[in-house]
């Protein structure tokens, strides 16, 4: 599968030809036609297969939390019960680093990558994906799904025989990975909005990157949907509904919502900072740290459910039922329960970023709410504005993504009304973490990996 470059060369353009000109030009090519025709044709298959690996990770994670503690005579998971779930991550997690092909994908201390898809890391990811998050790994899905996609995308090209170029296959990976990641955030729009982002581009580029990646996010979206409802699974989705309607926001609820972000912003920057440190541990020893890190974090969940009497699995998880929970209940939640969910949650997932796979968001939704929540009282601020500021923050700052965290944030909170503390809390949040010190980067890193493959990369 051949594509166009992204600009012709000098030589190639007419004098005086515009943008608009170059896309046009680009848009009438066949190269750049069967390149939409295949997105189109590989965002069925993707999705399927996006579908099912989040519905084995949720039943998975109900078996492991919910179905063996009942047969073992527990109402709810004891206290100690993440201690050896995330031990067993811990040892399968290092297992993939060192003998299987891609690390088991990124390690997510350092971001969302929508470039690099490998076929052949494709079974490293989903064993790696599926050790971490249903044993108690407080990450989310989305960066195994951005792998699973570019790398599904890849695989088919593959099958088929289709030519291979750099430029086919930076674009199929960004629409298999768009395809992959609008299942779980139910809406193909947030997987462009999010995949504009993450690969940097602009321009004409933009277009050529992005059609793709929403054709392939829509007939996947459709086929994710219409499959869900015919099978009646249940894959989890990232969905919030409070139990009253947003009130209209006034001065307190803006002052207070700047304020609220620039604190997240720099409690979620101090996070990814530990993460990257965890990283860097991690990398002289994969096997053995990687268990270790693992079992810390199983630690603070323990420790959590020994100081407020709850479950461990709210801290101990992506958040994403914890965020659903509260936000459809946020009373039920005291100053002493948000206070120790945000400490050892936060505490877990600095630990897991840099040790275990999965991705940035989920965990970082729950924290933002809950700080927004616990800061509710405050004159002025309410529960609903507080929360979405919140959120936005945590996001902007984690994925320093200022307007895929907005757009995922409204889509989620599924009103317009806090719109405008959501984007003054995004930027905010995001300014605050570019401008904090940036810690360790991923090119200071220790990690001997194995790579797609099959050799050692230092």
């Amino acid at each position: 599968m051949t594509a166009p470059n992204a600009r012709p060369s000098p030589s190639e353009e007419p004098e005086g030809a515009t943008e608009a000109d170059r896309l046009r030009d680009l848009l009438r090519t066949p190269a750049y036609s069967k390149l939409l025709f295949f997105s189109a044709l590989i965002g069925v298959p993707i999705s399927l297969a996006a579908f099912w690996f989040l519905v084995g990770l949720h039943e998975l994670e109900h078996v492991m939390w919910a179905d063996v503690p009942k047969a073992l005579g527990w109402d709810t998971p004891p206290s100690w019960w993440p201690l050896p779930l995330l031990a067993v991550a811990g040892v399968v997690v290092g297992l993939v680093v060192t003998h299987l092909p891609g690390a088991g994908g990124h390690v997510p201390a350092y971001g969302l990558h929508a470039g690099g898809p490998s076929a052949a890391a494709l079974p490293g990811v989903v064993i790696a994906a599926a050790a971490s998050l249903p044993l108690g790994a407080a990450l989310g899905p989305e960066a195994p799904l951005i792998a699973l996609g570019g790398g599904l995308a890849l695989l088919f090209r593959h099958l088929v025989r289709a030519p291979a170029t750099p430029q086919s296959t930076a674009l199929l990976g960004a629409a298999g990975a768009a395809a992959a990641i609008a299942a779980i955030f139910g809406n193909p729009l947030i997987a462009a909005v999010l995949l504009i982002e993450v690969a940097g581009v602009g321009g004409p580029q933009l277009f050529v990157v992005m059609l793709p990646a929403l054709l392939s996010s829509g007939v996947g979206a459709v086929v994710f949907t219409g499959f869900g409802r015919w099978t009646g699974l249940e894959t989890g989705s990232l969905t919030v509904h409070f139990p009253t309607a947003p009130p209209r926001l006034d001065t307190g609820d803006v002052v207070w919502s700047i304020v609220l972000a620039a604190g997240v912003g720099a409690l979620v920057h101090l996070m990814i900072i530990g993460g990257r440190l965890t990283a860097a541990f991690v990398s002289a020893s994969p096997l053995v740290r990687t268990m270790i890190a693992a079992v810390a974090a199983g630690g603070c969940a323990a420790l959590y459910a020994l100081v407020t009497g709850r479950s461990p699995a709210e801290v101990a998880s992506s958040g994403q039922a914890t965020l659903a929970g509260l936000a459809s209940d946020p009373h039920a939640w005291g100053v002493g329960a948000l206070l120790a969910v945000l400490l050892f949650k936060a505490a877990a997932y600095a630990l897991c970023l840099g040790s275990l796979r999965g991705g940035l968001v989920f965990p970082v939704l729950f924290l933002g709410a809950a700080a927004g929540v616990l800061l509710a009282p405050l004159p002025g601020l309410g529960v609903i504005p507080g929360a979405a500021a919140g959120m936005a923050a945590a996001a902007a700052a984690a994925l320093r993504l200022p307007v895929s965290s907005v757009a995922l944030v409204v889509l989620v909170l599924g009103n317009t009304e806090t719109i405008p503390v959501v984007i003054l809390a995004a930027v905010t949040a995001f300014v605050t973490a570019e401008l904090l010190p940036p810690g360790p980067s991923a090119a200071t890193r220790r990690p001997r990996e194995k790579s797609a493959g099959g050799g050692v990369r230092a």
